[in-house]
């Protein structure tokens, strides 16, 4: 009997887990589910009776170690700054591990280690990143094969509310990790345009956006994500003018999220002491400068910020409760642990609403006697009372991958993302078979 260790229950695990225990009895799997909170664990294993749960401290070093070495494989869906402990603990305890979290800069490190034991570290094996690698890889080869150049890349990832679900002035519901959506753009941002190194630092990220319009959802705002250049060379297009990887939002949210950023707010390092004696008004004000008490707080900012103190960006951070005389209510010491107990309260997503979750890219491609533009497009909808869009595109390939490792289908160790076509084409297959595919057209470039 092959054993799953599935450790984090959150938001994106549901579908993830209700794949594998469906396929347990024919396969002789048994699957175990592990979070902190146990409560959690035991919703999402509801109305199996094959599976398992177990509270788990990721800390608890001895605990951690014991149930990584009992497992064959371990599907890590923690936070991920856990990524590389876990890893580590992987390869010491002879298991592969499957995550959807971009690969943590270390992992090269132990990359060598990973493939002398044949164990096998595959991330990045979710929605965005995951299925827009292995999507992307599918289409650049098949553009090759027919004698074709990328000579531009831009692909875009998205999970978002429904189209028709405008339940808060933000236009966005939390269907993933919070902690995710406060975070993002922290690295800052670099991307290639017209053969210019174009380099963004955190806070001008979602100042530079553009316009993209998705078959299927309508016109969305575009920002670019992290390091767009490191895909030239994994994608094999080094002789790319334009090389662009962006996330998509609803038009309006990046000019909010922008001044949330100015402020400073997204700071996961600085502790501050006794946080939740404070209220989130108070908050707000230590991040301005000179700030004289008594004086109208929202003034202040709006200066501070250089916006309209009645626009439509100051209604939008009263909504979130930043201006609240309530007292701070987070587990958390930071200003980013508020951001995220702020968003996990105001964003939610109605219990008779659905998300749609999306992946664009856009290639010009040259031929002998031609260029063409390709379209690529993949859009997928929640289900109103079951599981949402993005449970269901970030779980599945991780689950797939885990059938290849555990049937014997893919065999190669050492840490990789699913840009090897041994991954990548059974797992689009997979996804084509069950009704997840892309459409595609395209014009002729004059």
């Amino acid at each position: 009997m092959k054993k799953i260790l599935i450790l984090g229950a959150g938001h994106s695990t549901p579908y993830l887990i209700s794949y594998l225990l469906d396929e347990a009895t024919a396969y002789d799997w048994q699957v175990t589910v592990a979070d902190k909170n146990l409560d959690v664990a035991k919703l999402r294993i509801s109305g199996y009776t094959q599976a398992n749960v177990l509270q788990l401290d990721i800390n608890d070093i001895a605990r951690r170690t014991q149930i990584i070495q009992e497992s064959d494989i371990v599907i890590n869906f923690l936070p991920p700054n856990f990524q590389y402990v876990v890893a580590l603990e992987c390869i010491h305890g002879n298991t592969h591990m499957i995550t959807a979290s971009y690969q943590d800069e270390r992992l090269p490190d132990i990359d060598a280690e990973a493939k002398r034991k044949g164990i096998l570290i595959l991330n990045e094996m979710g929605l965005d990143p995951g299925i827009d690698h292995m999507s992307a890889m599918d289409l650049i080869e098949r553009i090759k094969r027919h004698g074709g150049t990328v000579l531009a890349f831009r692909s875009y990832g998205s999970g978002l509310p429904a189209p028709e679900v405008k339940v808060n002035p933000l236009r966005y519901c939390i269907t993933w990790n919070p902690r995710n959506v406060i975070m993002a753009g922290e690295t800052g941002a670099q991307y290639l345009y017209k053969s210019r190194i174009k380099i963004l630092p955190f806070h001008e990220v979602f100042q530079r956006t553009w316009n993209v319009t998705v078959e299927g959802i309508g016109e969305l705002e575009a920002y670019p994500n992290r390091d767009s250049l490191r895909y030239r060379t994994l994608f094999g297009l080094d002789q790319v003018h334009t090389m662009i990887r962006g996330t998509l939002r609803y038009p309006g949210w990046s000019e909010t999220w922008l001044q949330i950023v100015r402020l400073g707010l997204p700071n996961e390092i600085l502790k501050i002491p006794n946080i939740t004696s404070y209220t989130y008004r108070e908050l707000v004000e230590m991040f301005l400068p000179l700030y004289a008490p008594g004086a109208d707080l929202e003034h202040e900012v709006a200066n501070f910020l250089n916006i309209s103190p009645t626009g439509k960006i100051m209604e939008n951070l009263k909504w979130l409760g930043l201006f609240s005389n309530e007292k701070i209510k987070t587990q958390g010491e930071t200003a980013a642990d508020v951001l995220i107990d702020l968003l996990r309260r105001k964003l939610v997503l109605p219990a008779n609403a659905r998300d749609v979750v999306a992946i664009y890219h856009e290639l010009e491609v040259g031929y002998i006697n031609r260029r063409e533009r390709i379209i690529s497009s993949f859009v997928e909808y929640g289900d109103v009372g079951g599981f949402t869009g993005m449970a269901k595109t970030v779980g599945l390939p991780a689950a797939i991958a885990a059938k290849l490792v555990l049937t014997g289908k893919f065999t190669e160790g050492g840490c990789l993302i699913p840009t090897n076509p041994a991954v990548y084409k059974p797992v689009l297959h997979e996804l084509r078979e069950m009704g997840y595919a892309f459409k595609e057209h395209s014009e002729m470039i004059k």
